[in-house]
C-alpha cells in the first residue's frame, strides 16, 4: 500500500490525482505544516519537513514531479506518460517540469509573502520579481493551449496534473489572473472523475 504524506492544499494533490488516474491503492497521512510539534514518523520520512512525500514499501520519495515519474515508471506503462518515441513526448516533458520548476515554485514566493510576511514587507522585490517570472511562463501555457487542448497535445497526461495544480494554486491562493483559455483548460482537467476523487480524498478528515 502506497502512503502519501500530504496536506489539504499541498502538492500531494498531484500525487493523489495520479494514483486515482492509474487506479493504484493508497492511503493518505495528513501533515499539519503549521504545527510546532512535528510527528516523528513524518520527519523520519522527510527530515526536510516539506510536502509531499510517499512511502512505497522500502522506498521513500519527496518532490511531487519526481514522485509522479517514479509511480508511472514503476507501475506503468500508462497513457499519462508518452513514450520517448511519441511525437508528444517533448511537450509532455517540458510542461511536466514547467508546472513545478517554472510555475508552482515561483508562485510560492508571493503566496508566502502575502500570507506570512509582516504587512509592510508583503509587496517586496522578490515577490514582484516572481510574479513577473510566472507571467512570462504562463505565455508558454497559453501558446500551447492555442494549438491543443492539453499540454502534450490532444491527450490528457501527467503534464496536465503538474500544470493544473500550479495554475489553481496561483489563482486561488496568490491572486494570479488566468486567461480565458487557462480557465477553460482547468475546467477540462478538473472535471475528470479522478481529480474529483483525489480532491475529496485529500480533504477527508481535515478540520474545517
Amino acid at each position: 500500500m502506497i502512503t502519501v504524506w500530504g496536506g489539504q492544499t499541498s502538492r500531494s494533490l498531484r500525487v493523489v490525482w495520479l494514483l486515482e488516474e492509474m487506479g493504484l491503492p493508497y492511503r493518505i497521512r495528513h501533515v499539519d505544516m503549521l504545527s510546532a510539534e512535528k510527528d516523528p514518523a513524518w520527519l523520519a520520512v522527510n527530515p526536510g519537513d516539506f510536502l509531499p512525500a510517499i512511502q512505497d514499501g522500502e522506498v521513500a520519495m519527496v518532490e511531487s514531479v519526481a514522485i509522479l515519474e517514479y509511480l508511472m515508471g514503476r507501475y506503468g506503462p500508462t497513457p499519462l506518460q508518452p513514450s520517448p518515441g511519441d511525437p508528444a513526448f517533448p511537450a509532455y516533458q517540458q510542461f511536466l517540469h514547467l508546472g513545478e520548476a517554472g510555475l508552482a515554485t515561483l508562485i510560492m514566493v508571493p503566496l508566502v509573502s502575502g500570507f506570512i510576511a509582516p504587512e509592510a514587507e508583503r509587496d517586496n522585490w522578490g515577490a514582484r520579481w516572481a510574479r513577473e517570472c510566472v507571467g512570462r511562463r504562463q505565455l508558454l501555457v497559453r501558446r500551447q493551449l492555442q494549438a491543443a487542448p492539453y499540454m502534450a497535445g490532444e491527450t490528457f497526461t501527467a503534464a496536465d496534473i503538474s500544470v493544473s495544480y500550479a495554475l489553481r494554486l496561483g489563482a486561488n491562493h496568490a491572486g494570479f489572473a488566468l486567461s480565458g483559455a487557462e480557465q477553460d483548460y482547468l475546467a477540462r482537467t478538473t472535471a475528470r472523475d479522478a481529480y474529483k476523487r483525489a480532491f475529496a480524498r485529500s480533504h477527508e478528515g481535515v478540520p474545517g
